[in-house]
């Protein structure tokens, strides 16, 4: 019996086609939590970035932020994180300031910008996201770096950090969060608090950060939009985002 449900935002409830999340994901989502099934939001956003989206007028039992690296409760109480370890914090941190690479330093207090370029502004503008301002890094531990890309210096970036992993969600923009973390972890650290097993969760996502969610939970759901790498892995593929895919399948598993 599924107790509870991890949802990606981008692409998986939050339409970038519509700008909206679909009614019928919304009225699922109400649904479940009548079920008395937990929902809980499983993001690459940090908690600033989702509460300003049109998804967080949406209540929800928890918020596994910047990959699940920083947690929240219902009441937005932080109740776990794992930051990026202090030799790739001094790599990122000198890349930051050589301003060659545009990279978004995210702490639990804010972000830190060091350029803003044509590519940022793209990207930005193609996951409905607002350009970060240019601001200084301050000395804090780091839960998430979103740097803006081409192929050859995400390799580069791979190869410089030792103790992280670099995960795509844009066709130019990865995010770096602590090796061997990810989704997975934040999720784990839930269930952990409340007492729910494994096999009890379900997930839904549609991009290459969805991976090892996908893989930890009970039930792997992506969605007909998703990359065909995470289709690959998925326990089952729903329709689009926009063909009510969630509703479809919260009906195909008879939770609602």
């Amino acid at each position: 019996m599924i107790k509870a449900c991890f949802f990606d935002i981008d692409g998986t409830l939050f339409s970038h086609t519509t700008n909206k999340v679909p009614d019928s994901a919304k009225d699922a989502l109400a649904r479940l939590r009548q079920n008395g099934i937990k929902t809980i939001v499983c993001t690459g956003r940090s908690l600033s970035d989702y509460q300003n989206l049109p998804v967080s007028d949406i209540p929800f039992d928890g918020y596994l932020t910047l990959n699940g690296m920083l947690c929240y409760d219902s009441e937005f109480n932080i109740f776990s994180g794992t930051p990026i370890p202090d030799e790739d914090t001094d790599i990122l941190k000198m890349i930051f300031l050589a301003e060659k690479i545009p990279i978004t330093i995210i702490t639990e207090n804010g972000l830190a910008q060091n350029i803003v370029n044509e590519t940022v502004t793209k990207t930005q503008a193609d996951a409905n996201e607002a350009v970060p301002p240019v601001q200084v890094y301050r000395r804090e531990k780091v839960y998430q770096v979103s740097a803006f890309v081409n192929d050859r210096q995400r390799e580069m970036l791979t190869k410089l950090l030792d103790h992280s992993d670099v995960t795509s969600w844009h066709e130019t923009g990865v995010d770096i969060v602590a090796k061997g973390s990810g989704k997975d972890v934040g999720i784990k650290n839930y269930i952990d608090r409340y007492g729910i097993k494994q096999e009890e969760t379900m997930a839904f996502g549609d991009g290459e950060n969805d991976i090892r969610m996908l893989k930890f939970v009970g039930i792997g759901v992506a969605l007909g939009n998703a990359k065909d790498a995470l289709k690959e892995i998925a326990d089952y593929v729903t329709a689009d985002i926009d063909d009510d895919g969630i509703e479809k399948a919260l009906k195909h598993f008879n939770l609602i």
